[in-house]
């Protein structure tokens, strides 16, 4: 039997040619472990009116560990027109596929290293290094959205919130509302998850991303919890920053910055942000991570344009492979990957098309694992 179990979710578009190409790297790296394909994506609701089946969550439900591809979404409409016939007057609403798995599964933090490998083309600067701490459960992609507004919602809010008076006096489908959620518990964990990691890696600094001047309840919570939490760890720098400001002093003055925590919605601009100061989405990973599941995937979307031509960066997916093993207490192999992936870079012999190069997305892939 296996030492792991680990799903593989290739999804859309290029997540099939990426997932192809973390193949290459499992096989060289001989990990003993069992890899079974699951089912999910934009063809699966097309054809099943769900994009991410019960057949996949049962089989989440039974590894250890994932590596996920890429997922097309696309507007409700758009959505609803694109379903099999059978299943179009349903009412079927799509919702991200990958969404639901982190609060399904409360895969509650979402880590993002970005990192600037040396003699990268695209590096914004060289030496920077950053570890993005990112809510993946609450704020704005909690889900709790409605349009048009529920007539009860409307006379809720127009008793209790004295700025919804402009909007109520609208016809109720002329506007849509959508909650920002945050919790004490969410703000909570992912601000001690980043403590945790900064003091563990012997990183200097947390800075803590908000709007809390704006929005003052729920950013008000998540800055106030943040700060408790900095309370107990005297020994790590602590700061905190309005989200607008801080993509300005990003590009700015980066090296003022080591490990950023944010709720839901900032993490992801900021991750994006990073990401494209380190080399863009071709270098982007994350992993979407729980107490008992781990979901690893690149940061880049499904490239619908691209989809079989194994023309893309796969290093994004790599890296993926990488933090992965680090999370399953495989170290010296993360190590000899990461090691690998920065040799290539260093070398400027091979690049894929976002580098300036014609290598393919296997030819990348290949020419890491012959390196490690």
């Amino acid at each position: 039997m296996a030492k792991y179990k680990i799903a593989l979710l290739p999804g859309d578009g290029i997540g099939i040619d990426v997932l192809d190409a973390a193949k290459i790297i499992f096989d060289k790296i001989k990990l003993d472990a069992e890899y079974i394909y699951g089912d999910i994506g934009w063809k699966f609701w097309c054809s099943e009116g769900d994009a991410f089946p019960q057949r996949t969550i049962d089989l989440l439900k039974n590894v250890d560990t994932a590596l996920f591809g890429a997922i097309t979404s696309k507007p409700v409409k758009a959505a609803q027109a694109e379903l099999i016939p059978a299943l179009q007057s349903k009412g079927l609403t799509y919702r991200s596929p990958i969404v639901r798995m982190r609060q399904m599964f409360d895969l509650y933090l979402c880590l993002r290293p970005c990192k600037a490998y040396p003699g990268n083309p695209l590096n914004f600067k060289e030496g920077i290094d950053l570890v993005i701490f990112r809510e993946n459960t609450e704020d704005l992609y909690a889900g709790v959205e409605f349009y048009p507004p529920p007539q009860e919602l409307i006379d809720a809010l127009g008793k209790t919130s004295k700025p919804f008076a402009a909007f109520s006096k609208l016809p109720p489908d002329q506007y849509a509302i959508s909650c920002k959620i945050n919790t004490k518990a969410g703000s909570e964990r992912i601000v001690k998850a980043a403590f945790d990691f900064a003091r563990i890696m012997k990183r200097k600094k947390v800075t803590i991303v908000h709007k809390a001047n704006v929005v003052r309840a729920s950013d008000g919570l998540f800055l106030e919890t943040a700060k408790d939490v900095a309370k107990q760890y005297p020994d790590i720098q602590t700061d905190d920053a309005n989200i607008d400001a801080l993509t300005m002093w990003l590009l700015k003055n980066p090296f003022n910055y080591d490990i950023i925590v944010a709720p839901n919605l900032y993490g992801d601009i900021i991750s994006d942000l990073c990401a494209q100061m380190t080399g863009g989405l071709g270098f982007g990973c994350s992993g979407n991570i729980g107490s008992k599941l781990a979901v690893f995937e690149p940061t880049h979307g499904s490239a619908p344009k691209y989809a079989g031509q194994y023309k893309v960066n796969p290093i994004a997916t790599i890296l993926a492979v990488k933090m992965m093993l680090d999370w399953l207490g495989e170290k010296d192999k993360a190590v000899q990957i990461e090691k690998a992936v920065a040799a290539i870079i260093k070398d400027g012999k091979i690049h894929t098309y976002d580098m300036g190069g014609n290598a393919g997305t296997l030819d990348m892939a290949k020419a890491i694992a012959e390196r490690m």
